[in-house]
């Protein structure tokens, strides 16, 4: 027994889409009018049940960013202290 079908949208270029979101996708003048239809059916694709969606991130070049971000933080936390304890030593020459 069907509970339901999953529907599918083709366009003629995809390289024309307009990205909106991480994955959301709209079509614009350059893709093409969009092309509905069910998946299974005709140039459609297939749906799988049950799989898993591999990660779309290099998790190497994130922990890289993450410890770049961190001592950039570092950093200016450190230059923020220098430039305070400069202020207090001027203050204290006055």
């Amino acid at each position: 027994m069907a509970l339901g079908r999953v529907a599918m949208v083709r366009v003629a270029n995809q390289q024309g889409l307009a990205q909106v979101g991480n994955t959301q996708w709209d079509v614009t003048q350059d893709s093409g009018d969009p092309i509905f239809g069910e998946a299974m059916q005709g140039a459609f694709g297939q749906v799988k049940s049950g799989t898993i969606e591999q990660s779309n991130i290099d998790m190497t070049q994130e922990l890289v960013d993450l410890i770049t971000a961190q001592r950039n933080f570092q950093a200016n936390s450190r230059a923020l202290e220098v430039s305070n304890q400069m202020q207090q030593n001027i203050l204290q020459i006055r």
